[in-house]
């Protein structure tokens, strides 16, 4: 099991902290087995705010995976179907307990330069 650093809109990082987006979409997911996501915030914040346990890791095509997540998607339809435009296959960590940092945490607390563009796997030695 492995930790990752997830970029993630501002928006949408409410949502997830609040509990009313109970999963986080993707093109594409770790080839690890994650345990855990700390939450980048991304422009204009700037900061990781918290971290988020994962559950499980959905796959199917983006129909399916919307009929089965959209009560806690957290994501207008219209966006979601933005997102997946033209892919075959829709993926989504299911989100399970929210820490939320009291303090926001910058970057170079966790020895990372710049933020990702999608996930970094993160050193062991820098997560608690």
């Amino acid at each position: 099991m492995c930790t990752i650093l997830l970029s993630i809109k501002p928006e949408y990082v409410e949502k997830i902290l609040g509990g009313s987006k109970r999963y986080e979409f993707r093109r594409s997911v770790a080839r690890r087995a994650v345990d855990k996501i700390l939450i980048y915030s991304s422009s204009p914040e700037q900061k990781v705010v918290g971290e988020v346990k994962v559950d499980e890791v959905l796959f199917d095509t983006p129909e399916k995976l919307w009929q089965v997540t959209r009560a806690s998607a957290g994501i207008s339809r219209r966006k979601y179907d933005e997102y997946f435009d033209g892919k075959d296959g829709a993926y989504a960590y299911k989100l399970g307990e929210v820490s939320v940092y009291e303090s926001p945490k910058v970057l170079a607390d966790f020895d990372v330069k710049f933020p990702p563009q999608s996930f970094m796997y993160l050193n062991s030695l820098f997560v608690s």
